[in-house]
């Protein structure tokens, strides 16, 4: 099979054997494979929790067809079935998902593209969104950094959950603008020093029930003053910068729960119950097309490394796809 495979040359597509798939594994053939920030450290050589280095195959969300599947899958996962799935190492034509992971495609005629550009974006924000933040009718919710998929799904999932205040953030106007199309009742930019004032008087004055941040980095002590007492912020990224100077007066004071996500540490058991809880919310209105994410390119897999160039210059507004043919 074809897969882009990380080298002392960089990323480069080859042929490598085809996996066979353990006693809870299922084994697909992907038609189109969904692009994620963390992609970029694994084709640079770095590790991203269990994976990475040379030999690698970045990727971690895809969608295709089920090959065939180990002994201890459940009978619902069948050969044949039109699928997505959170799997690592799809930069390929074949790779392997924990059958926990892997859902029947909610809609026959959704297409392939649409398809690998959710898996990653419901699991990570309904569990930062309702999980952690705690959403329901009448929340404040706010999205530091929506303009990316995770974070536009981000803004649909708060909404839909009953959010009557829902802030986006991005620095740039022309995404910011189209952060409303999304679900967002405000939409502000964090290089504004009257950013965090915007979002007070959008509350009331309280400040934001939950944010989940997706920046960090100097703009956490802000993000303190935006949120309110006795408010969560959920920290799912770190796009601004992985240390920074942290308010704890101000965390203290404002008695706020800071609440560190990551996949990488999380049990097999633990990613099963993610992925069921976002299906129990979530799947209806994914089905009935509440629920979307805009397409921003669409890549061959053979051209990877532009792909990933093109999500580096940060200048897409949504998911970036790569189809394997």
């Amino acid at each position: 099979m074809k897969a882009a495979v990380v080298t002392g040359q960089g990323l480069v597509v080859k042929e490598v054997p085809e996996p066979k798939p353990g006693p809870e594994q299922v084994l697909i053939r992907l038609r189109a494979i969904g692009l994620n920030r963390a992609d970029l450290g694994v084709a640079a050589g770095h590790k991203h929790g269990a994976i990475g280095g040379p030999g690698a195959i970045p990727g971690l969300e895809g969608a295709g067809e089920v090959v065939e599947v180990g002994a201890e899958v459940p009978q619902a996962i069948r050969p044949g079935m039109r699928v997505m799935a959170s799997l690592p190492a799809s930069y390929a034509e074949y790779a392997l998902a924990d059958w926990g992971r892997v859902t029947p495609l909610p809609e026959a005629n959704m297409s392939w593209e649409v398809a690998a550009s959710l898996p990653i974006a419901l699991q990570t924000m309904h569990d930062a969104v309702v999980t952690h933040g705690l959403c329901k009718p009448g929340s404040a919710i706010m999205i530091q950094g929506a303009s990316s998929g995770v974070g536009l799904m981000g803004l649909q999932i708060a909404r839909l959950m009953g959010a009557s205040v829902v802030v986006g953030s991005s620095t740039n106007p022309q995404r910011r603008a189209r952060l409303a199309e999304f679900g967002a009742t405000l939409a502000v930019d964090t290089k504004d020093p009257g950013w965090v004032a915007q979002v007070l008087e959008a509350t009331g004055g309280r400040g934001v029930d939950a944010v989940v941040d997706m920046v960090s980095g100097p703009l956490v002590s802000q993000t303190l003053a935006a949120t309110a007492i006795l408010g969560r912020i959920v920290n799912v990224g770190r796009l601004g910068g992985m240390k920074a100077e942290f308010d704890f007066d101000l965390h203290a004071a404002r008695r706020i729960s800071y609440i560190g996500v990551t996949f990488r540490t999380r049990s097999v058991a633990e990613v099963r119950e993610i992925v069921r809880r976002m299906r129990e919310d979530l799947w209806a209105p994914l089905s009935e097309g509440r629920l979307r994410l805009p397409i921003d390119r669409v890549f061959p897999l053979e051209e990877v490394n532009a792909a990933l160039a093109h999500m580096k210059a940060n200048a897409h507004f949504g998911k970036i796809v790569m189809v394997t043919g």
